[in-house]
């Protein structure tokens, strides 16, 4: 009998510690098998958050070191410039990359470092119970916005992809979602390009995964996924932001 589904070799034996309906297990899954299939396992070093993925080093089965919070963009260029042959890439949160990284995103983007980020969204700071976060939608509850976010009092949603789109250095933004088997293969081929991209050499690129958040959110795994569908991408539209591999 021929096997058509297994473990990707770039996931070890080990079960997940995140939340039941959590989007980072099948995010995992679409990084493992781009890496599996790009063969680049032995050459890649991937840089952890501070946030729910802090224990990504206990899932990727490949060299994984940890930043602090906010850093993996400066440690992922140090580790590249010193270390051009390997595949480098982190993996950030919404608070991590947008907030207190903010600073190390926009300047490793703006010098085009030939690095890859894949920046996970769930409109919250999941591992701490659920505040606002810099990409918390208008009118949305958290713990820190029990009355909703008022953009008058906490400002409006930050866009990243929108906003890393005007530095010259960019070459690969796209966002997109896991909340249907339509899109987890949209985001699977998304994060193979921008992976390619820095195979090739062409500079920064980013892919930003709109993910659901159930528990922080107070709502089941089922009305999560709706409310990704039905408004989280009606704020945050999926779509490639900039795209200058083939220019």
């Amino acid at each position: 009998m021929n096997k058509i589904l297994s473990k990707p070799e770039s996931l070890k034996e080990a079960s997940l510690s995140y939340c039941p309906g959590c989007g980072h297990g099948i995010i995992h899954r679409l990084v493992a098998e781009c890496i599996d299939e790009l063969g680049v396992r032995e050459k890649t070093i991937a840089v952890a958050p501070v946030g729910c993925a802090v224990f990504a080093y206990d899932y990727f089965n490949f060299d994984v070191t940890e930043a602090p919070h906010g850093r993996p963009p400066a440690v992922a260029t140090g580790i590249k410039r010193t270390n051009p042959d390997k595949f480098v890439f982190t993996y950030q949160g919404d608070g991590d990359i947008a907030a207190i990284g903010m600073a190390e995103t926009i300047h490793a983007a703006n010098r085009g470092e030939n690095i890859t980020i894949i920046f996970v969204n769930n409109a919250n700071y999941g591992m701490t119970g659920g505040q606002m976060a810099p990409t918390t939608l208008i009118g949305q509850v958290t713990e820190t916005t029990p009355f909703g976010r008022d953009p008058k009092r906490e400002g409006y949603p930050i866009k990243l992809c929108e906003l890393l789109a005007t530095l010259e250095g960019t070459t690969y933004l796209e966002r997109v979602s896991i909340y249907n088997p339509k899109n987890i293969i949209n985001a699977k081929k998304a994060i193979k390009k921008a992976f390619q991209c820095q195979i090739d050499g062409k500079g920064f690129s980013l892919v930003e995964v709109i993910s659901n958040c159930p528990v922080d959110w107070g709502m089941t795994p089922l009305d999560s996924i709706k409310w990704v569908e039905d408004t989280f991408i009606k704020s945050f539209t999926l779509g490639v932001v900039k795209d200058k591999i083939e220019v």
